[in-house]
């Protein structure tokens, strides 16, 4: 039996343990954090509804067009109206049932029927650039927890490592210890 100093830890595996088990509380304590003050909404009032009427030479078919006013700090597309063109004029309007847009801003065609040449009218939000700067360290935040915890196991393979190495060694040293006295 291994006898510890006074304040010290008991040894290796209860080191590797309480590490370990303080790593998951402290990731844990602090997706907490994140989550909630993500979820708070509290950097909303910066957002900006943004209008843009009749972006022409647009197309909805099966492969999708991109609008015109994607960015990174944008979301919320919402198309208020879409006409097809019928001799020169923009006057047939495409009932909301024949479309849908996605919330990266491409416009896809829901019916067989395509249209080569159709006008857009929609809104969108833009984000402010806190409220962007948050989503974007929440992702970041995340990505980088994947990234370590995907590390765990080559970390406790180490861990177990070392541990094996110490009882070898605890061992050898026993066994040197009972050589000692036999006279051999």
């Amino acid at each position: 039996m291994i006898k510890s100093k006074k304040g010290q830890s008991a040894g290796l595996i209860t080191g590797l343990v309480f590490g370990i088990a303080s790593l998951v509380i402290a990731v844990i304590i602090a997706f907490v954090i994140v989550a909630t003050l993500s979820d708070a909404d509290l950097l909303t009032a910066g957002r900006e509804t943004s209008t843009v009427v009749n972006e022409t030479s647009a197309w909805a078919n099966q492969t999708g067009y991109s609008l015109a006013e994607i960015a990174a700090d944008r979301q919320d597309y919402t198309i208020t109206a879409m006409w097809s063109e019928d001799s020169g004029l923009y006057n047939l309007t495409m009932p909301v049932a024949n479309y849908s847009v996605t919330a990266g801003g491409v416009v896809r065609n829901a019916t067989v029927i395509e249209q080569d040449n159709v006008s857009i009218s929609y809104t969108y939000v833009t984000q402010a650039d806190e409220e962007y700067s948050t989503d974007l360290l929440t992702g970041n935040f995340t990505e980088g927890v994947d990234n370590v915890s995907g590390k765990v196991p080559t970390v406790l393979l180490v861990g177990a490592i070392v541990l094996i190495l110490g009882i070898l060694a605890l061992l050898v040293g026993v066994w040197s210890k009972m050589n000692m006295g036999s006279g051999i």
